[in-house]
């Protein structure tokens, strides 16, 4: 079986927060290393749960892992990216579903195989493609978008405050030859950020590379239209839970639910609220759930980590 070592991040209170009907309908939609998936299967009896992930890595590797449930037809594996949910659960004859959880990010095999051109940590050619099928890389990003879009991705997505002078050296360095890997970009990144702004706040590329892999995987595009598939998925009393692991993912993991549980501006006096008014969700936590403190000592991607639960009231 492949190597797909990958520590699950607040896996058993995302999966609480499911509450798991044995005879219901799931949806993981970042399936990754199966942590979320094989403990919700092991809570179904005739429930089914239907599995999401854009790489092929993490659907073969799952084939092995997951086959007691594969063998008890228990659940579904789908190679497609989750901005597809509802479209794809129809071709399975789905509508509607009890509970759906989403584990954002990177998966940590993604970040340790070198090849995929994820870290600045690892040398390897400019990739970054979560879906090997897809034919927008970083290295097309690095070397064809023009200055202008470099500095919107820069700024964006990865909160660069010095997204201009990198987008202008990453323009003056491509004319020369192009840029081909994850280190030769970071050199660049690091060289054209004032010495003083790079004593603090780790590695001055970290930014940067966040900002092209959400552009090269559409990431929070992607997201936005999965999740009102997803509200739209469920059930009453079915739940959608989300764990993100940077602010642009939670601000907009945030914003949504706050729009599905909040009541319109009524005119005022109204002695109740008209039933058709009243909100269809509920949030079931005013705040995210955060991992443990042992959790953060255990497993250091878990520290940005939140999670967000909604549930359908109606």
């Amino acid at each position: 079986m492949t190597e797909f070592k990958h520590e699950t991040v607040l896996l058993h209170e995302a999966v609480a927060e499911l509450h798991v009907q044995p005879a219901g309908l799931y949806v993981d939609c970042t399936l990754g290393g199966g942590g979320h998936s094989a403990l919700i299967l092991s809570e179904l009896t005739t429930g089914h749960l239907y599995a999401f992930d854009q790489d092929q890595t993490a659907i073969t590797y799952n084939e092995q892992h997951l086959q007691p449930f594969l063998r008890q037809q228990k659940v579904t594996f789908i190679h497609d990216n989750f901005r597809n949910l509802q479209s794809d659960l129809a071709e399975q004859g789905v509508s509607t579903v009890d509970g759906i959880v989403y584990d954002l990010g990177v998966s940590s095999p993604q970040f340790d195989d070198a090849k995929r051109g994820f870290s600045y940590q690892r040398d390897a050619r400019l990739d970054m493609r979560m879906d090997q099928r897809q034919a927008l890389d970083a290295y097309q990003v690095v070397n064809q978008w023009p200055y202008e879009d470099l500095v919107r991705i820069f700024f964006r997505y990865g909160e660069e405050k010095f997204s201009k002078q990198i987008a202008r050296k990453i323009e003056r360095e491509r004319q020369e030859q192009p840029i081909e890997t994850t280190t030769e970009l970071a050199e660049i990144v690091k060289a054209a950020i004032p010495a003083a702004a790079r004593r603090h706040g780790g590695n001055p590329a970290k930014r940067v590379f966040q900002a092209i892999r959400i552009a090269v995987n559409d990431e929070l595009g992607a997201l936005e239209a999965s999740l009102e598939q997803a509200l739209n998925l469920l059930k009453p009393h079915g739940r959608l839970a989300v764990i993100t692991f940077q602010s642009l993912e939670d601000r907009l993991v945030k914003r949504m639910f706050k729009e599905q549980t909040t009541i319109p501006d009524l005119p005022p006096n109204l002695p109740v609220i008209p039933p058709e008014l009243e909100p269809h969700f509920k949030m079931v936590q005013k705040k995210p759930i955060l991992p443990s403190a042992a959790e953060q000592t255990e497993n250091h991607r878990s520290h940005s980590a939140k999670l967000r639960i909604i549930e359908r009231i109606r």
